[in-house]
């Protein structure tokens, strides 16, 4: 008896220890660029980066185009995770464009935050798989900043947005493969400008434990009771 309550609380600690680690030690200056721009700076955890221009991510669908040559600055993950990230830009011209993305390849991947359209601003999320689809969320009015967050669960990600990293509001639930390796950090595109300054800052990465070991876990402590 002694011996199965010492497992349950070893099995617990282990699980409350894994979620604890934040994993915010994330620095910007030891993730890669795929498309690096000419001109980019990292100071204080934050990047500030002028935009390629007539550079994005998009495969096929409705245009009949496929781009992969936008600016995008990432690290690479396994496994389940919570990535953040506050942006801001000066958005001039339409579908420029900066925030987070996921990407397994070149036909697979999502890219969300905020994208100017119209002369709007809109929460914006882009997901391809093989062929990309778009959905938008039009603000009222512009934003100084927004904070974009996204979390891997399983064969899922949730992506939320807050404009005080207070509350946040989901924006979009969107396939991705499980257990496969993702590369995961921040992006700006231009298509049809010249150009733009964008910033993003406070970039942080927390590991979440796995959701099935954690199920299997639990349920082989409550079994062995």
């Amino acid at each position: 008896m002694i011996f199965k309550t010492m497992k349950k609380w070893i099995i617990l600690s282990g699980l409350m220890l894994a979620a604890s680690w934040t994993g915010k030690a994330q620095t910007l200056e030891m993730m890669q660029w795929f498309n690096e721009p000419e001109r980019w700076e990292i100071k204080d955890n934050s990047l500030w980066m002028e935009v390629t221009p007539q550079t994005d991510y998009w495969r096929i669908s409705h245009y009949g185009f496929t781009v992969d040559d936008a600016p995008f600055l990432y690290t690479l993950r396994g496994g389940e995770f919570e990535v953040k990230v506050k942006i801001s830009g000066d958005y001039k011209t339409r579908f420029d464009q900066s925030g987070l993305m996921l990407r397994i390849d070149h036909e697979n991947y999502i890219k969300t935050g905020i994208e100017f359209v119209d002369g709007k601003y809109n929460l914006s999320t882009v997901v391809t798989h093989h062929t990309s689809d778009w959905s938008i969320i039009p603000l009222e009015k512009p934003v100084p900043f927004v904070w974009i967050k996204a979390v891997r669960r399983l064969d899922a990600v949730e992506i939320f947005y807050s404009f005080d990293d207070k509350e946040y509001t989901m924006m979009r639930n969107a396939w991705l493969q499980d257990n496969h390796p993702v590369m995961v950090g921040i992006m700006g595109a231009c298509p049809d400008g010249s150009g733009f300054k964008a910033r993003f800052e406070d970039f942080s990465i927390k590991h979440l434990p796995d959701l099935r070991r954690v199920q299997w876990l639990e349920k082989n402590s409550a079994e062995n009771e």
